[in-house]
């Protein structure tokens, strides 16, 4: 079922938000200075009490609803605290756009419940598109998977340069953390339509986890190298958890 205005988020838990804000990124940056920045979320990384997602749980949810639930959190926080607050739907360029405003959370929430997925993803002409039609400057929230033809790295250096913070949350679906295909199966891309015929044994899934953890590897050490604040998560990690205890952890809400 599509998610609505209505049900992005629980009131319940808006209220718990109500009490947060978006923490300034100069500051934070200040008091943590010489520190690594980036927090990864997930599989290769303990917390006190994490447990990983088990079937009877909330439910996992799409790599788009979540990423669209998160943005609706993290707009409602910084709308809350009177924060101007913006969107941008893109794939290969920017499909829908709500400029910042104050205050209109449900028009934020309209805005987000109507993004629908497709098509592969161009970060670099998006944010050209972006910042030379954007005066504002500030904190840049990236929410996404990152699986981008063309990378992500020129378009994240793109944003720094025109004086935008960016702060990256990286949402993987527990498949990309484990598959869960085993034999002869066919891939499709969900994105571009693509299909590639494989054989899953134990070879290809070795094969696969070093090429997964090579690539996690490269987004972190690109971001610590560019200072850009980084957040890895899962879509099995509850919802509630990501929010109102990762994020803080990170560095992103106070």
């Amino acid at each position: 079922m599509s998610l609505t205005a209505s049900t992005l988020l629980d009131p319940a838990f808006l209220r718990r938000l109500d009490t947060l804000t978006l923490r300034s990124r100069r500051i934070y940056r200040g008091m943590l200075r010489g520190e690594r920045r980036s927090r990864t979320m997930g599989r290769g990384v303990e917390f006190a009490d994490y447990r990983p997602y088990q079937v009877g749980d909330w439910g996992e949810p799409s790599k788009l609803d979540y990423a669209l639930r998160l943005a609706a959190a993290i707009g409602y926080v910084g709308l809350h605290a009177l924060d101007r607050v913006g969107a941008v739907a893109f794939s290969d360029r920017a499909h829908a756009t709500l400029a910042p405003h104050r205050g209109q959370t449900l028009r934020l929430f309209e805005f987000l419940a109507a993004v629908r997925g497709g098509g592969p993803s161009d970060l670099r002409a998006t944010m050209r598109e972006y910042v030379y039609r954007t005066r504002r400057r500030g904190l840049l929230i990236l929410i996404s998977d990152l699986w981008m033809p063309d990378g992500y790295e020129e378009g994240l250096k793109l944003a720094q340069y025109h004086r935008f913070e960016p702060f990256v949350i990286h949402v993987v679906s527990e498949d990309e953390v484990s598959p869960p295909a085993r034999g002869d199966a066919r891939l499709v891309d969900v994105e571009t339509g693509a299909a590639t015929e494989v054989t899953v044994d134990g070879y290809a899934l070795e094969a696969y986890t070093r090429a997964r953890d090579a690539y996690f590897a490269g987004v972190e050490r690109f971001c610590v190298q560019h200072q850009i604040d980084y957040l890895r998560t899962a879509t099995s990690i509850p919802f509630e958890d990501l929010v109102l205890r990762y994020l803080r952890m990170g560095g992103l809400l106070a």
